[in-house]
């Protein structure tokens, strides 16, 4: 080869291998995001070259995290008020969030072919009743405002265990430890029906909107990957993965 050609390759090859090798970054998530996260994870390589990891936990642990200086690089919370608050906080980026996602709530036993509405929470004896803890999950929170829309609040506490985040709730109801969960319908229904067990989906006007916002934590401002990621959750292939999974996309 000659002389003054391989100047010219070698240049190419240095501006070439970071397009190759893609970035990296780690994506903390909201525990009742698991299942879309994990399809999601592969099509966004595919697409960009980058790798992707999860942490997952509830949206209040995770939130606690971050303001340690855990390190993510985006936040993928189960609302819209943490990612706003990191915002505010100078934690992150500003510009950078977005709603990815509402979230459905359904009240759901781990048993097919039963007939479940709010009159399973009327009995004192109908069996535990599992909800997310209200002070760190969203789920919890719109669970909570739905037992106090049917008026149960007050008869229905000594049946309630608390789950540490959806996640957990979810495991109280598969495995038995509760007869009857308020979960997140994604984690029991795929492409609109249920894939596990029976339930009641809660009218969305019962509890406030679950809007699940996502935001570039600032120690990811300049890392590509992370702006990537937030584009690919507004792109055609990634949203049809997230309705899949029993969201709603704006």
């Amino acid at each position: 080869m000659p002389r003054t050609v391989r100047p010219l390759c070698a240049i190419l090859s240095l501006l070439i291998a970071p397009l190759a090798h893609g970035g990296e970054l780690t994506v903390a998530v909201a525990s009742n995001f698991i299942k879309p996260i994990e399809a999601i994870a592969p099509a966004f390589t595919a697409a960009t070259g980058h790798q992707m990891r999860a942490s997952t936990g509830s949206t209040g642990k995770l939130y606690a995290q971050i303001q340690r200086s855990a390190p993510f690089d985006v936040f993928l919370s189960a609302d819209e008020d943490r990612p706003m608050r990191l915002e505010d906080e100078g934690l992150g980026v500003q510009g950078s969030r977005l709603v990815y996602a509402i979230g459905r709530l359904v009240l759901w036993s781990a048993k097919d072919a039963q007939h479940i509405s709010p009159d399973v929470l009327r009995s004192p004896d109908g069996g535990r009743v599992a909800i997310a803890n209200p002070k760190t999950a969203p789920y919890g929170t719109a669970a909570a405002a739905v037992i106090a829309a049917l008026g149960f609040t007050n008869t229905l506490k000594p049946r309630l265990v608390q789950g540490e985040n959806i996640g957990q709730t979810f495991q109280f109801v598969a495995t038995g430890n509760a007869a009857y969960g308020f979960v997140a319908w994604s984690q029991v229904s795929q492409n609109g029906q249920f894939i596990r067990g029976s339930g009641w989906r809660v009218p969305a006007d019962m509890h406030p909107p679950i809007r699940q916002a996502a935001i570039v934590l600032s120690r990811a401002k300049d890392n590509p990957a992370a702006h990537d990621f937030m584009r690919f959750l507004q792109s055609d292939a990634a949203r049809r993965i997230i309705r899949q999974h029993g969201y709603d996309t704006e």
